[in-house]
């Protein structure tokens, strides 16, 4: 048993530190926060100790970036409490009793160094100490520092932004102690939700060794075959399993200064790699260092918006910016094979491209399958490490093994071969050997061994492949499915585009929650695919709309109501696992779930009014009842400050960015569980439902409220004319917040009283379908259906 990681600090406040610490506050941890005391202060600001005072200015402008960051760093901004800072003049002391600290100061050994030594003597002896450098050696870190404290050191190099990147490298030194690396390996797994990825104390590792080297390749071949910035993101995009961002608009993201150290870093160090040329900085680009085009950080990188917000290119040989282009035959090409959704099609459809975009995906792949296989044993001993550490930290949908198998082993080495692109022996003698590809079944192949090893997986990390239990499934539609996931637990998962709601979903969830209760003792609603639920098929509404078959939508929308009540009432327990978009009719599904374990990363909201509508799958009663449920029996509470908020969370379409902020607007329980891991997410939901199976599960007793009637509809009416006279909210707008004020009101008509959940029920029902008559609402569902974003009409 090794002592509990609970008190954590971290050294350096910038972009890297903050968000290190806002990440750990994210996991639960008690943080402090340290930076150096700025320099030239007066005498009176010398003396300044306070907590925000002048003395830890760093630190506690650092905090405050963290807090105001978009993409945000914390879960919910009441995370920061969580966080202290301070400055390593006045606090380092503060330390004595702390479990482990972070240092992310600026990349100068010498800076390093004399930290180290202030820290060894004043940690205790259980404390870890790690570096997030990711251009240093330990070796040269190390130097003068005593067995003890080297036995407690090692790398930790997370990736930015820290809560969004999966990607942890952990290295070690010669001297780290096994249990020390073994320690941070499980908080890092399971207190951080991070993807370990063991390296080696080599230049930037293993994902930055690869990745830089990855769009150095691209940018040097680019000048090489006369392409633009516009053909080279189109063809490195999507085509290749890599994200959208591709590659300039990648650079733009991390920053141009920030690229080119890190390049120039390997550049330098790297003197005895066959590829050292790759990393060389070309002139353009440091052209556009000096001239300060760095990114989005300086509002212009590769690309930026000039006259009129139209998209400019920085163009590489003319030196300026242009008009954004691009050859038309190379968009054709990739437009039409980033259709394909299947990622392995897709690197195979792009790379046998006889034109432009298939010579030229061809040899940045090659170059690049090339150059990760000839570091196996240099940067890690692994294929897998480097395929996750990719996949994690740099968004591929395919590591280099990953994408060599697709594009065919065999015939990848042979290509490569006929053309002269340096193979290691390693592969040459796997290619003899008659070996398929580096994955086969659940073996790996192992190129410092010359065989197939077992590959080592978290059984946490099982997915609905692994889990699901006989060859068809329990039950089946076309929108459906859903099959015995072990140990009494029926597994629902949607097999809709973007897992949408239709009337085949909608008949599922009664059946499955029939067929749980007669033959399992839980249910879990377990999607796969790139969203959890981005809501009802709006198609469906708007085909029936513009029929006028008001008696069909009806149908449809109290069959939804029905499905989700009848899951709220089910005698075994059901549990949702949410992640990503859970929106309108997704987040109506959690409510009527008894549990909900979610992604860290799910974005939830009702956001039914941005095509002209209101929740009307239960959701509109749900997220009130959600509100009130807390409330004990025989109290005397005013419910209209919970009318009010469940009004302004569905009226302004308000959307959750992580689970945690979901909890804080009402959208899931305290009590529903987080999975910061999303690899681990199905096997604790099942765990969540077993739990509550065991303990002895039985289903909630409905309960009426009272609700205000017509002074809460007047309430909420003068506050709906306030927006609408001010300019925020449009006149369709205000006709809709006005239907749902009388929904969440208990009805027009009368004074406070105590309503069913089948009155608001039929309330909301008659709602949704009036406002689908409306032309305006009918609008806003076609415009989206266009054009995939809301019209304010």
């Amino acid at each position: 048993m090794s002592k509990a990681i609970r008190r954590t600090a971290v050294i350096g406040a910038g972009v890297m530190g903050s968000g290190i610490a806002a990440h750990f506050a994210n996991a639960g941890l008690e943080v402090l926060l340290l930076d150096i005391v700025p320099p030239n202060l007066t005498d009176a600001e010398k003396k300044d100790t306070r907590p925000g005072g002048a003395r830890n200015r760093f630190s506690a402008g650092g905090l405050e970036k963290a807090i105001k960051s978009r993409p945000a760093a914390f879960f919910h901004k009441s995370n920061a409490r969580l966080v202290s800072v301070g400055n390593t003049e006045d606090d380092l002391e503060k330390l004595k009793d702390y479990d482990l600290v972070v240092e992310a100061v600026i990349e100068r050994l010498d800076v390093k160094q004399a930290l180290f030594a202030k820290l060894e003597k004043i940690l205790p002896a259980h404390a870890i100490v790690a570096s997030n450098t990711s251009g240093l050696r330990i070796h040269d870190m190390m130097t003068g520092r005593t067995e003890a404290f080297k036995k407690n050191f090692l790398v930790m190099h997370f990736f930015n932004p820290v809560r969004y990147m999966k990607l942890l490298e952990l290295v070690a030194g010669p001297d780290t102690d096994p249990a020390t690396v073994e320690r941070i390996r499980r908080f890092g797994e399971d207190a951080l939700g991070k993807g370990i990825v063991f390296g080696k104390d080599t230049p930037n590792f293993v994902g930055n060794r690869i990745g830089v080297h990855a769009m150095m390749a691209v940018i040097h071949q680019m000048l090489q075959d006369g392409l633009t910035p516009e053909d080279v993101d189109n063809i490195t995009g999507v085509p290749l399993a890599h994200p959208k961002s591709a590659s300039f608009r990648t650079g733009d993201l991390v920053g141009l200064d920030t690229f080119v150290h890190v390049a120039q870093n390997c550049f330098d160090s790297l003197t005895n790699d066959e590829d050292r040329a790759v990393f060389e900085v070309p002139a353009f680009i440091r052209t556009m260092v000096e001239k300060k085009f760095l990114g989005d950080k300086t509002k212009g990188g590769f690309y930026r918006k000039g006259a009129n917000k139209a998209i400019e290119t920085f163009d590489p040989v003319k030196l300026e910016y242009r008009p954004k282009g691009g050859d038309e035959g190379i968009k054709g090409v990739t437009k039409s094979v980033s259709k394909i959704e299947d990622p392995k099609e897709r690197v195979r459809k792009i790379v046998a491209d006889p034109g432009k975009a298939g010579q030229f995906a061809w040899k940045v792949a090659s170059r690049s399958l090339a150059y990760s296989a000839r570091r196996i044993g240099e940067i890690a001993d692994s294929v897998v490490a480097i395929d996750d550490a990719m996949r994690w930290g740099y968004n591929w949908e395919l590591g280099p093994f990953e994408m060599w198998d697709a594009l065919g082993f065999a015939e990848t080495v042979d290509r490569m071969e006929k053309e002269g692109i340096k193979l290691p022996d390693s592969v040459k003698k796997m290619r003899a050997s008659g070996a398929t590809g580096f994955y086969k079944d659940d073996t790996v192949y192992d190129l410092l061994k010359g065989a197939y090893v077992k590959r080592e997986v978290d059984p946490r990390n099982a997915t609905l492949t692994i889990l699901r239990r006989g060859q068809a499934p329990v039950l089946k539609n076309d929108g459906a499915e859903a099959w015995d996931l072990g140990d009494g637990v029926l597994g629902l998962t949607f097999k809709t585009k973007a897992n949408s709601i239709d009337p085949d979903v909608i008949s599922m969830l009664s059946q499955a929650a029939e067929k749980a209760e007669s033959d399992f003792r839980a249910l879990v609603i377990a999607n796969q695919g790139e969203f959890f639920c981005v809501g009802a098929n709006l198609l469906l509404v708007v085909m029936a709309a513009s029929q006028k078959e008001w008696g069909q939508i009806e149908t449809m929308v109290k069959g939804y109501q029905d499905a989700t009540q009848r899951l709220k009432y089910a005698h075994v327990p059901v549990v949702a696992a949410p992640y990503n978009m859970t929106l309108g009719g997704g987040l109506e599904l959690c409510f009527g779930s008894d549990a909900v374990q979610a992604a860290a990363e799910t974005y939830s909201g009702l956001v039914e009014v941005g095509v002209g509508l209101i929740p009307g799958g239960a959701g509109t009663m749900n997220m009130l009842w959600r509100a009130l449920e807390t409330i004990p029996e025989g109290t005397t509470v005013v419910t209209q400050e919970f009318v009010t908020q469940t009004f302004k969370n569905i009226a302004l379409a308000k959307v959750a960015t992580s689970a945690e902020e979901g909890k804080a607007l009402g959208y899931f329980r305290r009590t529903d569980g987080v999975s910061f891991d999303r690899a681990r997410q199905l096997t604790e939901a099942k765990a969540r439902a077993i739990g509550m199976a065991e303990a002895g599960y039985h289903p909630p007793v409905p309960r009426a409220y009272t609700l205000p009637g017509e002074s809460g509809i007047a309430t909420l009416s003068m506050m709906v004319d306030t927006l609408q006279a001010g300019g925020f909210a449009s006149e369709h707008d205000a006709k809709i917040a006005r239907k749902l004020a009388v929904v969440l009101c208990g009805g027009a008509g009368g004074a406070s009283r105590e309503v069913t959940e089948q009155e608001v029920l039929d309330l909301e029902r008659e709602a949704f379908v009036s406002l689908c008559g409306e032309p305006k609402s009918q609008e806003r569902m076609q415009y989206m259906l266009m054009n995939n974003k809301p019209l304010r009409n």
